[in-house]
Parts: C-alpha cells; structure tokens; sequence
C-alpha cells in the first residue's frame, strides 16, 4: 500500500524556516505501533495524521519519533495547510478533535488561526540539576500543565543559551520552555526555546503547544492579550499570540516543502 504525506514548514512564509512536520490525511488511522514507526522513521519532531469526518471535522493525533502526544501545534497547523493548500478542502473554518479537546482553525488570506486551550501556570521551587542543566540561573520557574516555564533575566539570555540536554532529560516533565521579556529587541513581546529530551525532540524549532502555557504568562506580566512572539531556536518563528476568554490564538504562515509516498505499508 502507497501513502501520500506531505511536509509543511509551520510558523513561516520561507523554506527552512519555522518548524517542520510531516502530515498523513487517511482513511482511517493505521495502528498505533505503525503510526509510531512511521514517525520514528520521518524522524521529524511531530507526525500528524488525519481522518475526516462529516461537517468540516476531523480527527488529528501526533506522534513525536518517540511518543504519542496529546497537543501539538505546528503539526496542527501543517495539518489544515495541507487540507487548504494541497486538498483544496473549501470548509473554513475547520475542527479537529484530538487528545487535547476540540481544536479550530480558520484562514484569512495566507494566515492560518488556531483556536487552543489556555493553560496557567503556578510557581515552582527550582528542581534539582536546572540550573547546572541551564548553566544560568532563573528569575523564577514555573509549572504549566505537563511543561517547566523557566524566565531569565534577558533576551540574549535565551538566544545564547547552550543548555545540557542530557542535564535537562533528568527534569521531571514534558519539555523546558526557556523564556524571557522580548521587549528590549524592539519586535517582540517575548522570546522562548522549548526543549524536551523526553519525547525525543531535543530542541523544537518552534512550538505552539508551548504558546499555550506561555501567552496566559506573558499576558499577565506585559498587561495585554495580543502578542507577537518570536521562537529563538537556530530555524527561528514568529507566532502571533492572543489570549483570551482562557483560549490562546496562535497565527502564522506556512508552506509545502515536499510531497511523497510511503511505500509497502
């Protein structure tokens, strides 16, 4: 059996730029222990795959090359490019039901708006091993949802930050969202990187699902809900973030990198 995918580059209007995942639109999803091999074997940091469903819904699930996962961003967004894009779907806007609750996306033009759930955070005492992990210290660590939110003190602090990967998979959670007030660059309200060792992604170019914990953060200390964020990881990403009625809107670009075939399924 032949399966058509696609890879979309997410959070960006350029090739090689934001953040990469692979989508797979199908009749039905293939077993778990296949989706996973074929995500381990894509080896990109999210593999979506799609089933649809009458009145514009469809059931989406994600697999990083180690895990199932249950909230993915990009992989989202790919996920309603290439129904846009490459399928020509005219629906507008589009449901996806997955692990995460009901998720939206709609079009304007170019841009493609997601509809997520909000997740707040609460002071943490700073776990063990962070800090040489980091090889900086923070002003202050969080927890949200199954992530760390970890502020440091400036923008550069995030741009330079080499972090000890094998340090950071010691943590106790899903993945290290490292951030910082984006103001003194003059074009963002906030700057982040995500790592999460765990589930096999070491750095993630750019992440939606962590804008999810990261916009009810950044609302409360900055006074406003609409955002421009920028992911500091070597692809780099803008997200356009706003925050309301406890759901986060995450916008940006995309566009097609490659088109092909999985071959003897």
């Amino acid at each position: 059996m032949n399966v058509k995918f696609w890879t979309i580059d997410s959070f960006t209007n350029q090739l090689f730029k934001g953040n990469p995942a692979a989508v797979f639109v199908v009749d039905t999803f293939p077993t778990p222990q296949l989706m996973q091999k074929i995500a381990t074997e894509i080896n990109l940091s999210e593999t979506a795959f799609v089933v649809a469903k009458p009145n514009a819904h469809y059931d989406i699930r994600w697999f990083t090359p180690l895990k199932e996962v249950e909230l993915c961003g990009h992989a989202t967004l790919a996920a309603a490019h290439v129904l846009w894009n490459e399928l020509k779907v005219d629906d507008n806007p589009i449901y996806f039901d997955s692990l995460g609750g009901i998720l939206m996306a709609s079009k304007a033009g170019h841009e493609i708006t997601l509809d997520f759930p909000a997740y707040h955070s609460e002071p943490m005492a700073v776990p063990d091993g962070l800090v040489e992990a980091l090889g900086v210290g923070p002003v202050c660590v969080s927890k949200a949802h199954d992530d760390c939110i970890v502020e440091l003190y400036s923008f550069a602090d995030v741009v330079n930050l080499q972090p000890n990967i094998a340090g950071l998979n010691e943590i106790d959670c899903r993945g290290i969202i490292v951030t910082a007030d984006g103001r003194a660059g003059g074009q963002y309200d906030f700057v982040s990187r995500f790592f999460a060792p765990r589930v096999g992604v070491t750095e993630d170019p750019v992440t939606g699902s962590a804008h999810c914990k990261l916009a009810p953060y950044w609302a409360d200390r900055l006074g406003k809900t609409d955002m421009v964020a920028y992911q500091a990881s070597k692809r780099g990403g803008v997200i356009k973030v706003r925050y309301e009625h406890n759901r986060v809107h995450l916008a940006g670009q995309s566009v097609t990198v490659l088109e092909g075939r999985f071959l003897n399924l």
